[in-house]
């Protein structure tokens, strides 16, 4: 309420969830000492049929006024050169020049985190649509082709135990963090532990508007808006010790997104795995990255650095998975 409609930079009716182009699986990418999180990254990013299909059309560089570095740029010419190259194997060449544009903490040759360079890519991907749009006005942020595909939004219910009033709050993701430590044998039992309500107290400062008082609550968390590509990060490194929570989490095939809706009681909302992220190593300080991506012919592929190998689903779901990627 209160906000303008958003402009229509990018209409959601033109986002392809399928693949236009079938080919085989894209080239392999070589690492240059610890740049494997960067690899496992591009490679998952460029097997995302709406963002491949998007830069693939050169819709963005055609447009695009953008003096100097532009990542929507950088990643159309790199998933052109990855998907279309003969090569098996390929420098991401550009996106290593430019790592310090990508993210100021990023120092080329020290390994970082796979997670943290994904939310860092998607921000300057976004920065750049909003560049090449001329408008930075809050509606323009609402529509720009990153936003369109990976932005979804939870509702936060917050109800008074004392006089049952509820207080709705709202807020936009990317992506969604979820904590392994406890009752996570499996992904489904993490996401309905997400959304179980969870007792607020009294010293938690939270006022009823109703009873104009501190009062004990509950909050209940939900997917109010579920976006076309979900990207859920399981978080391996333990906030109290540091170290890695090396625990296998079952995660399925294709995941029905409504039981964690705000609205349980539409159809059911279907999500595909099209790539996972696997980190390997004893701390989340040091070891490798690698993923599994899902071709445009339908074939899962192992990509390690410059390695392509063929797999089958059962490998890919046998994984210690520690990114997880799905498409409505």
């Amino acid at each position: 309420e209160g906000m303008s409609l958003p402009q229509r930079i990018f209409p959601p009716e033109k986002i392809c969830m399928d693949w236009q182009q079938r080919q085989r699986p894209g080239a392999g990418l070589l690492n240059l000492g610890n740049t494997c999180y960067i690899n496992v990254i591009l490679q998952c990013l460029t097997h995302t049929p709406p963002l491949a299909n998007y830069l693939l059309s050169h819709k963005h560089s055609q447009a695009c006024q953008q003096q100097g570095f532009c990542m929507m740029c950088t990643m159309e010419a790199h998933v052109r050169k990855v998907l279309c190259s003969s090569a098996t194997a390929v420098l991401p060449g550009a996106v290593l020049r430019d790592l310090k544009f990508i993210g100021e903490e990023f120092e080329y040759g020290r390994q970082e985190n796979a997670y943290e360079f994904l939310r860092c890519t998607l921000s300057a991907m976004h920065r750049a649509c909003l560049s090449s749009s001329h408008d930075s006005d809050v509606s323009s942020q609402e529509a720009t082709i990153i936003h369109r595909i990976f932005r979804g939004f939870m509702k936060s219910r917050v109800t008074c135990l004392s006089c049952q009033g509820v207080v709705d709050s709202y807020k936009a993701f990317l992506d969604v963090s979820l904590d392994i430590r406890v009752r996570a044998s499996s992904l489904l039992t993490v996401l309905e532990d997400s959304v179980t309500p969870k007792q607020l107290d009294q010293k938690e400062g939270f006022r009823c508007s109703k009873c104009k008082k501190k009062a004990a609550a509950s909050k209940k968390v939900t997917v109010h808006q579920a976006p076309r590509v979900l990207m859920l990060c399981l978080e391996r490194a333990d906030q109290w010790t540091g170290t890695k929570i090396s625990k296998f989490v079952e995660y399925p095939e294709y995941l029905d997104l409504r039981p964690y809706m705000s609205d349980t009681a539409g159809e059911p909302l279907l999500c595909s795995l099209y790539a996972i992220v696997v980190h390997s190593g004893d701390t989340c300080l040091e070891g490798h990255f690698f993923c599994y991506t899902k071709a445009s012919n339908g074939l899962w592929y192992k990509m390690d650095d410059e390695c392509v190998d063929n797999c089958d689903i059962h490998t890919v779901l046998g994984q210690q998975a520690y990114l997880l990627f799905y498409a409505r």
